[in-house]
């Protein structure tokens, strides 16, 4: 497993960076605004459907909360882009024994009320519009070890250019319950998608 490295000034310069990679590469980010529960961590599950979608998620919650951002992603990413571990990132590997240590140090993480994980739950990128979000089974093992010391909080995000020639990206944001069996979480986060994405097709210009 690759651990996160703490670097400030890194971790500095892509905070004020971030927002001007985004300004030139999207016409704008909308996301509903939510109440972040500064006394616990924050679990974040989210759909996986572009090399953009941690930045973009970095960049909402930046404006949400001042928690510490960390982000579980593929171990083969994380070798092809170093850097990404001065910025919160920490490895995963699904098909070695090494997951485990990639949950155990997530649920960690959530131990402490600064920081905030996200959580790619389909492990592998899809369609940004599919039908539902499919899970793997570390996410459920990630909330049973951490005890509920946690908020739940869903995103959905679909990326659309519509009449702009830059895109735009629309961030559905709610906070849930937290869930005790893999059905559940999977069924609860679906109807947050769905919901989200019949709000996406709906948009009319």
């Amino acid at each position: 497993m690759i651990y996160p490295q703490k670097n400030i000034i890194i971790r500095t310069f892509f905070r004020i960076y971030l927002p001007y990679i985004i300004r030139r590469n999207f016409h704008k980010v909308n996301f509903n605004q939510i109440t972040v529960n500064e006394n616990k961590s924050v679990l974040l599950l989210a759909n996986h459907y572009s090399w953009w979608d941690a930045f973009l998620l970095y960049y909402v919650f930046t404006k949400l909360t001042g928690k510490q951002f960390f982000v579980m992603v593929s171990e083969e990413n994380m070798q092809q882009h170093p850097f990404l571990k001065y910025i919160g990132s920490f490895s995963v590997n699904s098909k070695t024994k090494d997951v485990i240590t990639s949950i155990n140090y997530a649920a960690e993480l959530l131990n402490d009320p600064k920081n905030l994980v996200l959580i790619f739950p389909q492990g592998k990128l899809h369609s940004n519009f599919v039908d539902d979000v499919q899970f793997e089974k570390g996410a459920l093992k990630i909330i049973d070890q951490a005890q509920g010391k946690f908020e739940l909080i869903y995103a959905a995000s679909f990326i659309e250019h519509l009449q702009h020639k830059k895109p735009t990206v629309n961030v559905y944001l709610a906070e849930n319950t937290i869930v005790e069996n893999f059905d559940a979480l999977t069924g609860s986060y679906n109807q947050h998608y769905l919901s989200a994405k019949k709000q996406q097709t709906n948009i009319v210009l």
